[in-house]
């Protein structure tokens, strides 16, 4: 693994961007310059963020992280790479714990390809919800939270289960977080909790909101629901920038909310995500796709047909979201949500160096993952 200088871009240091050459050396980003022979990419014009880091995306490509095999994982990981996601935390769907229990073993014994994205964690999205807040999860499988299943499934899984979504208003939910709030994060999740149910999940330590606004009750003045409960907590709200899932507008509004140190934008990408319309599947149940919209056959929105660069590109081009936020949002406060700050999510000396350039126009130009350009 040789030296690189990435010369004349534009750096996100953070809260700006500032015009420098980033220097690595050994997979790490350090401080320059470097003595000896370097590759030098003469990034003038180009922003250079840090690799994109989607904490919630289900597959692409035609696979999905619920295959359970390594083949899948594989060419998941190699499509995100391929499109400036350089960590992954795919999400599994709500099934049963048999078959939740290969899908970990099988992430436990992967190994990250050259050029693929590293997995370094999953996000258990069900079944521990609400039976009447499905959205696109199977409803034969949902069930209470249950600790000693989710702790047989983390071992499993050698400790990969970094996001565990749950209802609190369902029975035993309160006692899953204070029992494992500290081992994982707990994120409140396809629910119909009021604004004190929540309250109460963050109170015994529930920290994330998964998919803000989708499969939860509405903000309203009088019933605050989950979103009030989390803007008071300082949790940290997933949203999805498809253009499909939230208007513009509100996702402007969670951003003033929660702030740019706290939102996090996920993909929450399936299968179809880098192929053609058709007819795919997500959680076992058909899901048709047409452009960037994928319904199962009710209407129900299936996930999204757009990877966490296409989030981010409509993010800040069609719904004004500062690129410094976006970065914050798709990179660094993820990296952090599921204990990565300081390797990922950031260019300063010592993290990983995973780097993507960016033109103008927020079109991919180059990936760098962990020292090696793609």
């Amino acid at each position: 693994m040789g030296a690189l200088e990435i010369k004349g871009a534009k750096v996100f240091a953070g809260d700006a961007f500032e015009e420098k050459s980033l220097f690595v050396q050994d997979g790490r980003i350090v401080e320059g310059p470097i003595e000896g022979s370097c590759e030098v990419i003469d990034a003038a014009g180009c922003f250079a963020i840090p690799g994109l880091v989607d904490v919630h995306s289900h597959g692409a490509v035609g696979f999905d992280f619920c295959d359970g095999t390594h083949e899948a994982i594989d060419a998941i990981c190699r499509y995100q790479a391929s499109r400036g996601v350089t960590a992954y935390c795919p999400a599994t769907m709500t099934y049963p714990e048999e078959k939740l229990a290969g899908i970990a073993r099988c992430a436990a014994e992967h190994e990250d390809a050259p050029d693929a994205a590293a997995l370094v964690g999953i996000n258990m999205e069900g079944p521990y919800i609400s039976p009447n807040k499905v959205g696109a999860q199977n409803p034969a499988y949902v069930q209470a939270p249950d600790i000693d299943m989710f702790e047989r499934l983390q071992e499993a899984a050698g400790g990969l289960f970094k996001i565990v979504d749950l209802a609190p208003e369902e029975p035993g939910a309160i006692e899953f977080i204070e029992a494992e709030g500290d081992k994982v994060r707990i994120s409140i999740a396809h629910t119909c909790a009021t604004y004190d149910q929540a309250h109460a999940a963050f109170e015994a330590g529930a920290k994330h909101v998964t998919h803000l606004f989708n499969a939860m009750p509405p903000l309203a003045h009088r019933e605050p629901g989950v979103i009030g409960a989390a803007a008071d907590a300082g949790a940290t709200p997933e949203i999805i920038t498809d253009g499909v899932h939230i208007h513009p507008s509100a996702v402007r509004a969670a951003f003033r909310l929660f702030g740019d140190g706290s939102m996090i934008l996920v993909s929450d990408s399936m299968m179809a995500t880098g192929l053609e319309d058709g007819e795919y599947s997500l959680g076992g149940q058909a899901v048709t796709v047409r452009g960037n919209r994928a319904t199962l056959h009710d209407g129900t929105l299936a996930g999204s047909a757009t990877d966490l660069l296409g989030c981010f590109q409509v993010a800040v081009r069609d719904m004004d979201i500062p690129l410094v936020s976006a970065v914050k949002a798709a990179s660094t406060n993820p990296a952090r949500a599921i204990g990565l700050a300081g390797e990922r999510g950031t260019l300063a000396s010592g993290a990983v160096a995973d780097i993507v350039l960016l033109d103008e126009s927020l079109e991919l130009q180059k990936v760098v993952l962990r020292g090696r350009i793609l």
